[in-house]
């Protein structure tokens, strides 16, 4: 397994916190290029979409000691997003990066994995302002991936998101709520589309 290199593990060190990596992917800008970067290359790069940094959060998290877990948030007609999660005492939470405010950090009060994938569901809308969230997959160690250099390799780490497309995926809601869901209000759409980015 490739390492990082000494100045590499002092900037993921100096975030200090989960928070701390996630106030790193705040500041950067969000891109939409068909590539799947390590966290080295992020590192480079300083721009970064949903699944590249929720992988650099898993990275990040594990030089402050936490496992490199990421779970797969699974959409109807929409697009996924991804998320690395981390665990306080008992309670998970979850750093991530995405073009729709409400997706990003969750503080870790949530007792198992299932209250922490819902707290997203009234955020995940697509442009036609429904909401799009049905499934959340078991947690993907990222250690499984060590003999394939996911944190420095140059290439793109393609590898990582078809293994989350392989794991099993768990229902959110019943078809009869889904059926009844109403569309989102403007208020709330206007809201959470703060700072989007659209493809340029």
């Amino acid at each position: 397994m490739e390492r990082f290199t000494p100045a590499e593990l002092r900037q993921l060190r100096s975030l200090r916190s989960p928070a701390g990596v996630q106030r790193f992917l705040d500041d950067l800008p969000y891109h939409h290029a068909d590539t799947v970067w390590s966290p080295s290359r992020v590192l480079r790069q300083r721009t970064a979409h949903c699944l590249e940094a929720a992988i650099f959060a898993a990275a990040a998290l594990r030089v402050l000691g936490y496992p490199p877990l990421l779970m797969d948030l699974e959409a109807d007609r929409d697009t996924d997003h991804v998320i690395a999660l981390f665990r306080v005492g008992a309670c998970w939470g979850a750093v991530a990066k995405s073009n729709f405010v409400g997706l990003r950090y969750r503080e870790p009060v949530h007792r198992n994995l299932r209250e922490l994938a819902i707290s997203y569901f009234d955020d995940y809308f697509s442009l036609r302002r429904r909401r799009t969230l049905r499934r959340f997959s078991r947690p993907v160690n990222l250690a499984r991936f060590d003999p394939r250099n996911w944190m420095t390799s140059e290439k793109s780490v393609w590898f990582i998101p078809d293994y989350l497309c392989e794991v099993s995926h768990i229902p959110l809601l019943r078809p009869a709520q889904i059926r009844a869901l109403e569309r989102l209000d403007h208020r709330s759409y206007k809201a959470g589309m703060l700072g989007y980015a659209r493809h340029s």
